[in-house]
């Protein structure tokens, strides 16, 4: 291991403490993210753990040098989940064109989506169903995976199906730190008489004719097996990591409900195939959302999808760009929970609206942000960085160009103010449908009464564009002190 401290400091779930981050190798920090299940699309919870670890990825890659940092980010493209909604949909094709149309159209959905987030596309994003056999080109796939936990004497058949056997670990539970014998079989997998313990979990399961499978070949006592079927949820993100980041890497990521049970038994799957103590150094949650002081669910009538908050008028009676919903989500520190509301979405855009100003049409990002810099590498603390962001807004405003040029890059850090105040409120009035042809005339013919002291129809063109939500803010040229006029459209 080489000694790449940076100065980052991360909170270290496996440990419950905060801790120096020390990559494996400096030249190349390694990152694995749990992507989505590609069955729906995304909601406004999976955009959090998107938007945090994009900012994470971000850091890293200002501190190490963006061709020293590999992120990998998985599409879970089998799942049952999947295999029902391909029957719903898709009724009249055969099983597996059905499963192939609703993940395609829905990763193609989720890139739009955190595209629209202003997130970085991961340096790998592979797919669950090019990793469940063996490969040509020799990487990880999940069927070897689970003869080696078979060999080492982790895993056994049982009713068609081959499980991990969570008593052969000593060190099961480490993560979540629940015992054993407390412990309850989670998500995907039911509890069953053919299990020898009830947290014993699925690695492969037989697949019926008219479910999707594949042929995979296994050895158990000496003797051959074969069993047409598809993997557990777990073993997939064992493999997919391993196959680009090895058998031991720097940063595991995700929602926090996903640390019992999938990274739990991804960390058992994991070291007892590989025969290492550990998986990932760092293991990094994100806390839950809800929405409006509610745990969103469709039974509550509050379940919002990224795209819905993004092209439809859903929350709030209005659409939102993907920047105000990123500042939303960074507002919160990344651990702590989240409340989604309209009013946290307005005062974002508030918030954005004010740096834009400030920023004004500054293109380039070369400013000194090392005040904002150092606040992230304090366990990625947004709403510090944020509130560094706010004083330097403040003195960007008094003309300070250090300040705005600092503002301009600050921000850049965490995926904000990548456009200028000219294309920003543009793009809101476009959104709302404004003549923006019209407004600048109208704004012009205004300064022009204004310039010939004609106060009453000067006022008279303020209250015309008022009512059409037009909003004007008046200030001085900074070079020639003249009178200058922008305008934005008040939601």
């Amino acid at each position: 291991m080489t000694d790449g401290f940076k100065g980052l400091r991360v909170y270290n779930t496996l440990t419950r403490a905060r801790e120096d981050f020390v990559p494996f190798d400096a030249d190349n920090v390694r990152m694995y993210v749990c992507g989505p299940t590609v069955y729906d699309y995304a909601h406004i919870g999976n955009a959090r753990p998107a938007i945090v670890f994009d900012v994470l990825f971000r850091l890293l890659r200002h501190l190490y040098g963006a061709d020293h940092v590999t992120y990998v980010r998985n599409i879970t493209d089998v799942d049952d989940k999947i295999n029902a909604r391909a029957r719903r949909d898709y009724p009249a094709l055969p099983l597996n064109e059905a499963i192939r149309a609703v993940t395609e159209k829905t990763a193609d959905q989720y890139h739009a989506d955190v595209a629209a987030l202003g997130c970085l596309t991961p340096t790998i994003e592979p797919r669950a169903t090019e990793f469940v056999l063996p490969r040509t080109d020799g990487l990880t796939d999940m069927a070897s995976l689970i003869q080696s936990l078979i060999d080492r004497g982790h895993a056994y058949e049982a009713k068609g199906e081959i499980l991990f056997d969570t008593e052969s670990m000593p060190t099961y539970g480490g993560l979540s730190r629940r015992k054993l014998e407390d412990q309850q079989a989670g998500a995907r997998v039911a509890v069953e008489a053919h299990k020898k313990n009830p947290a014993d979990f699925v690695l492969w399961k037989a697949s019926s004719p008219e479910e999707p499978g594949w042929d995979a070949q296994f050895t158990i006592a000496g003797a051959p097996l074969a069993i047409r079927g598809r993997p557990g949820w777990h073993i997939e993100c064992s493999a997919m990591s391993a196959a680009y980041l090895g058998e031991v890497f720097d940063i595991h990521g995700g929602g926090l409900d996903l640390i019992f049970p999938h990274h739990e038994n991804e960390i058992a799957q994991s070291c007892c195939a590989h025969g290492t103590d550990r998986m990932a150094r760092y293991w990094m949650h994100n806390g839950f959302l809800q929405v409006e002081g509610r745990k969103m669910s469709k039974s509550e009538g509050n379940f919002i999808t990224i795209h819905e908050l993004l092209a439809t008028e859903k929350f709030g009676g209005r659409s939102w760009s993907g920047e105000v919903l990123r500042l939303a989500m960074l507002m919160t520190h990344y651990r702590e929970p989240i409340d989604f509301s309209v009013r946290k979405l307005e005062e974002a855009e508030a918030v954005l609206d004010g740096w834009y100003r400030a920023v004004g049409d500054l293109a380039v990002d070369g400013g000194d942000c090392a005040t904002v810099l150092a606040a992230l590498c304090d366990d990625l603390g947004t709403t510090g960085a944020i509130a560094v962001l706010h004083e330097l807004r403040g003195e960007a405003a008094k003309g300070n160009e250090a300040a705005r040029a600092a503002l301009k890059a600050g921000a850049g850090l965490l995926g904000l103010l990548p456009s200028t105040e000219s294309d920003w409120f543009a793009a809101k009035a476009s959104g709302a449908d404004i003549d923006t042809g019209a407004v600048d005339a109208l704004v012009e013919e205004r300064l022009r009464h204004l310039r010939e002291k004609n106060f009453a129809e000067a006022d008279r063109l303020r209250d015309e564009l008022t009512a059409q939500n037009i909003q004007l803010m008046d200030y001085k040229d900074p070079e020639t002190g003249d009178r200058r006029t922008r305008w934005e459209v008040k939601r």
